[in-house]
C-alpha cells in the first residue's frame, strides 16, 4: 500500500484512522511529515511514541465526518489522502471528500471489496449505481489490488481491496447545476428496477429525453455519466 501511494517529502499526506500505525509509519518514514485524523483518544499517545524519530506527525483527535479538510491547505490539488476506512463511514466520507475535490491530488483507500466494485463499476455492471456515477464524475478511479483476509488482525468476514481516486483538474463533463445533477442521479437509482421514464417522471419529460438523445425506456444502470450530465443540463436549460 505504501508503495502504491509512493509519498514524497514535498507532499501533504493525510491519513484517516491510523489506528496502531501499520500504514502510518512507512508513510511517515518516506514523507517525513504526516497529518493523521483519529477518533479513538486511546490510540493517540501510543501512535506518537511509535512515530518518535521517524518524522513529524500531527494528529487531530476528531470524527473525520466532522473534519474540515480546507483547514489543512488552501493550495489546489495538494492533499494526498489515505486510510483503511470502516464500511459504515466509507460512503458518507467519500461524498464529504468530493466536496473538497479541488484541494485533493489523490486518494488511496482500503475498503470492503464490495464498495470498491461499486466505485469502479461501469454501465451495465450490477454494481453500477449512484456512488459509481458521482465518484466517477469527479475522479478517475483505479482499482489497484485485493487484500486477503489473512492480512488483518482480527480476521474480517469480508474481502477488501485497495483503490486510487484521482480528482480531475479538467473534468471531461460539466453539469450546469451540480445540485440538480446530483438529485437526478439519486432519484434515478432510488428505483433502479424502473425505467428512466418512470423513475424520473417528476424531473424529466419526453422532450428532455429527446433533447438529450436518451432512450427513456432504459434503466439507469445503462446510462453513461455523460448521459446523466446531458440530461440534467437539458432540463436546466429548458425549464
Amino acid at each position: 500500500m505504501a508503495d502504491a501511494i509512493a509519498p514524497r517529502t514535498d507532499q501533504s499526506i493525510v491519513e484517516i484512522g491510523p489506528g496502531k500505525g501499520a500504514l502510518t509509519l512507512p508513510l511517515l518514514e518516506r514523507s517525513g511529515e504526516l497529518t493523521a485524523i483519529e477518533l479513538d483518544r486511546d490510540l493517540i499517545e501510543p501512535l506518537r511514541k511509535l512515530a518518535s524519530g521517524k518524522g513529524k506527525l500531527e494528529i487531530h483527535n476528531q470524527d473525520v465526518l466532522n473534519f474540515d479538510f480546507s483547514l489543512l491547505t488552501e493550495k489546489a490539488s495538494s492533499l494526498r489522502i489515505t486510510g483503511n476506512l470502516p464500511y459504515n463511514i466509507s460512503t458518507p466520507l467519500i461524498f464529504l471528500l468530493l466536496k473538497h475535490h479541488h484541494l485533493i491530488r489523490d486518494m488511496h483507500f482500503l475498503l470492503q471489496k464490495e464498495v470498491v466494485d461499486r466505485l469502479a463499476a461501469k454501465p451495465g455492471d450490477g454494481h453500477y449505481g449512484r456512488l459509481s456515477v458521482m465518484v466517477q464524475y469527479h475522479c478517475r478511479v483505479e482499482k489497484l489490488f485485493n487484500v486477503s483476509l489473512g492480512a488483518f488482525t482480527p480476521r474480517p468476514k469480508v474481502d477488501s481491496a485497495f483503490i486510487r481516486l484521482i480528482p480531475y483538474t479538467s473534468r471531461p463533463w460539466q453539469a450546469t447545476n451540480h445540485k440538480h445533477f446530483s438529485a437526478l442521479v439519486k432519484q434515478a437509482f432510488s428505483q433502479r428496477r424502473k425505467t428512466l421514464r418512470r423513475s424520473l417522471k417528476d424531473l424529466a419529460g419526453d422532450e428532455d429525453f429527446h433533447q438529450s438523445d436518451i432512450d427513456s425506456s432504459l434503466r439507469p444502470e445503462r446510462l453513461e455519466i455523460t448521459d446523466f450530465v446531458n440530461l440534467s443540463n437539458s432540463i436546466i436549460e429548458t425549464h
